[in-house]
């Protein structure tokens, strides 16, 4: 196993600017593993290898893998190369240093109602930026292609604005009102070390007016597919030199379990035995699962004009603490499943909206019948209810669960797919009016 504690070493007794090449490297820490040279999110993220060389005060910055990587010591500045970059070469590896500011983009998919703006982008791309920016542990804004640059807690209506799509003219000036508000919140630019999360029409947009403050850009990304981008993050698979998947702090202590109970089709309830039973022990935080039978599966496979397999279709909380205000949550398990799902009405209920559409769309009706969709839930459906008391996690416990049940009517942070897209269009309609 490699010794990075000589890397620190190294790194301390160095100027501003230490190159490696790779066989320089793979000897001084005693042999490279196999994902330094596979995987560009091994050079990433919060790992106890990137501790070594944050610790003696550096960051990564050209990097190639299989051929030599530069640190550079926090703070300095860096001259941009006149040199071209040898094949396959990035800054794709760069750990952000203390000095830097941090930018990332605005994505398509967008929360239905308005939010802070961490809150409002909810793709699976952007809620590792999101995470990735939150541990970096410096200053970090949004880049909006409707309203510019944006603070994360800035609150922000949903809009439909495409950057790519705008007219040149339009980037032109985009590019210019960030930069000067990017100074205006964060202070001069010269000399200042700017990473950029984005794509290209973001990036040609920002590197005129930036660099004329004298900033330097990096642009980790520059590229890689979306597959790479999101695994440049830090994916399971990433995690292979040192520890096992399963020992990677990213998951839940409770995700396995929670997974396992919500799976047990066997202990899922049909609606009136659910609402039949004592409540008492249901007035809690926790988490559910919502199943459909055969015939209720062809209803949905009618109405979707995809086919959609029975069983476990719908996983979801009640009570979790709202995020980053620490607001507190009156939602049950027993107030969501038998009040708002149950007993509610669709522009109260994610679930029933989308179920609400889709039977509406078999039957060729423009509106959702609630007594219609209620008999049919009563009828088509079982559920499974687990509490879980620690409503300040209960968020986190959920999502790692929805990424590995990947249920199919979920649709927030969840993979883009033919049934997932034909729910979002059927339930547009229906919108909850404000």
């Amino acid at each position: 196993m490699a010794d990075w504690s000589k890397l620190s070493t190294a790194l301390r007794g160095a100027g501003d600017v230490k190159r490696f090449t790779w066989a320089e490297l793979d000897e001084l820490v005693g042999g490279l593993p196999a994902s330094a040279t596979n995987h560009r999110a091994w050079w990433s993220g919060d790992r106890p290898h990137i501790n070594a060389w944050r610790s003696a005060g550096y960051a990564t910055t050209e990097l190639t893998l299989g051929r030599e990587v530069t640190f550079v010591r926090s703070g300095t500045r860096v001259a941009a190369s006149t040199e071209p970059a040898p094949a396959g070469a990035t800054n794709a590896g760069r750990d952000t240093a203390p000095s830097s500011l941090l930018l990332v983009a605005c994505v398509k998919d967008k929360a239905s109602a308005p939010a802070a703006a961490r809150d409002l982008y909810v793709s699976p791309l952007f809620r590792k930026e999101r995470d990735f920016a939150e541990r970096s542990g410096v200053l970090w804004f949004i880049l909006s292609a409707e309203h510019g640059l944006v603070a994360p807690d800035e609150w922000l209506a949903p809009y439909e604005r495409y950057l790519p799509d705008t007219p040149r003219s339009f980037r032109y000036a985009w590019g210019q009102w960030v930069a000067e508000r990017l100074e205006l919140l964060a202070g001069t630019l010269d000399g200042r070390t700017i990473e950029i999360h984005a794509g290209s029409a973001y990036i040609d947009a920002l590197r005129g007016p930036l660099e004329g403050k004298g900033a330097l850009l990096l642009e980790p990304l520059a590229g890689l597919t979306m597959g790479e981008r999101l695994a440049w993050y830090g994916a399971p698979e990433d995690h292979q030199d040192d520890t096992p998947p399963a020992a990677t702090p990213s998951a839940h202590a409770s995700t396995e379990v929670f997974c396992t109970q919500l799976r047990d089709g066997v202990a899922a309830l049909q609606p009136g035995d659910f609402l039949a039973q004592d409540p008492a022990e249901l007035k809690s935080p926790g988490l559910y699962s919502w199943w459909v039978d055969q015939a209720g599966a062809s209803d949905l496979s009618a109405g979707l004009g995809v086919r959609l397999e029975h069983g476990l279709i719908y996983a979801g909380l009640a009570g979790a603490t709202r995020w980053p205000s620490g607001r507190r949550s009156s939602n049950t398990l027993w107030s969501r499943i038998s009040g708002m799902h149950l007993g509610g009405r669709h522009e109260f209920s994610t679930f029933r909206r989308t179920l609400g559409a889709i039977i509406a769309s078999s039957r060729d009706e423009s509106a959702i019948d609630e007594d219609a969709l209620t008999t049919w839930m009563r009828e088509h459906l079982r559920v499974i209810a687990v509490p879980f008391e620690d409503a300040d996690t209960l968020g986190r416990l959920e999502e790692d669960v929805l990424l590995r049940l990947d249920p199919p009517l979920n649709l927030k942070g969840m993979a883009k797919t033919a049934l997932r897209r034909r729910v979002t269009e059927l339930r547009q309609p229906h919108a909850r009016r404000r």
